[in-house]
């Protein structure tokens, strides 16, 4: 490999190939696209949609797996889905949502948390599948940071209106999915023409089957799902979408506020599992 290869980067802005010791990136211009702050390996996965679906993805399967450690179901009960559903006490500890939670025990934090806990195998699977297939289109159209945003804070706005609504107990990453989703439905009407038509028709069809999902199925969430989706397009019409703007840097502060929230709400989920069941 030749010094000029091995010097050689992705500028964290525009991904496109420069050299490490370009002063500015000469296509986008960001300043010293080379340093570590900006070229690091979590700027690098975010500049990848895959690579940022699968982090989200393995962080909702830790939880999974640590709600299951915790669980006091006994094993083996009910089946192979039973026996892969933690209890209730263990997702409550993690930081499940809803008045309980909040109103009883404080936990405002669970607002964010709640987004990484399942109730079972086929509620994460479920998931998870609409993650994959959603969130490469919002990052496709917004911007890796601009998705980290309308996922957080769309996950946050459904279940505050859930709790609003008086939901006692919730869980599950459905909202902050059905944030994306309302953005998609924003970007789609918003940008017109056979292409915005075409992803406004894609994703319309989610939000009916999303709604026939919670009239036939109960136990499921509509009011988590409808304000999910409602914050989505809220936040795609604030935040705008890459044909009306580039992302900048108060988008990457917004994205790292949520990040820092999300870990500090997740790791007192943990602290409060181990002092509940330790």
């Amino acid at each position: 490999m030749s010094d000029a290869e091995r010097r050689s980067i992705l500028c964290p802005n525009c991904r496109r190939l420069i050299s490490r010791d370009e002063a500015a990136c000469p296509y986008c211009g960001t300043a010293r696209p080379g340093s570590w702050l900006k070229n690091n390996p979590f700027t690098r996965s975010v500049g990848s949609a895959e690579q940022l679906v699968k982090i989200i993805i393995t962080v909702n399967v830790v939880m999974f797996v640590v709600s299951l450690l915790v669980s006091r179901r006994p094993s083996g009960m009910g089946g192979i889905f039973t026996a892969l559903s933690p209890d209730w006490r263990s997702l409550l500890a993690l930081g499940a949502t809803g008045v309980i939670p909040i109103d009883r025990y404080g936990r405002f934090w669970s607002l964010l948390s709640a987004n990484y806990l399942h109730g079972g195998l086929l509620h994460i699977l479920f998931n998870m599948m609409a993650l994959r297939q959603i969130a490469p289109l919002v990052v496709q159209e917004y911007g890796a940071w601009r998705m980290i945003s309308i996922y957080t804070i769309g996950g946050v706005c459904g279940y505050l209106v859930s709790y609003v609504a008086g939901v006692g107990y919730t869980i599950g990453a459905s909202a902050a999915v059905c944030g994306l989703i309302g953005s998609l439905l924003y970007y789609g009407k918003s940008r017109g023409g056979v292409y915005g038509q075409a992803v406004f028709r894609e994703v319309g069809g989610w939000v009916v089957g999303l709604f026939l999902f919670g009239l036939l199925v109960p136990g499921i969430n509509n009011w988590g799902h409808g304000g999910g989706i409602v914050g989505g397009i809220i936040l795609g019409f604030v935040l705008g979408y890459r044909e009306r703007r580039g992302e900048n840097l108060l988008d990457k502060f917004l994205a790292g506020v949520c990040v820092l929230a999300t870990v500090v709400a997740l790791c007192l989920g943990l602290v409060s599992a181990w002092v509940t069941f330790a």
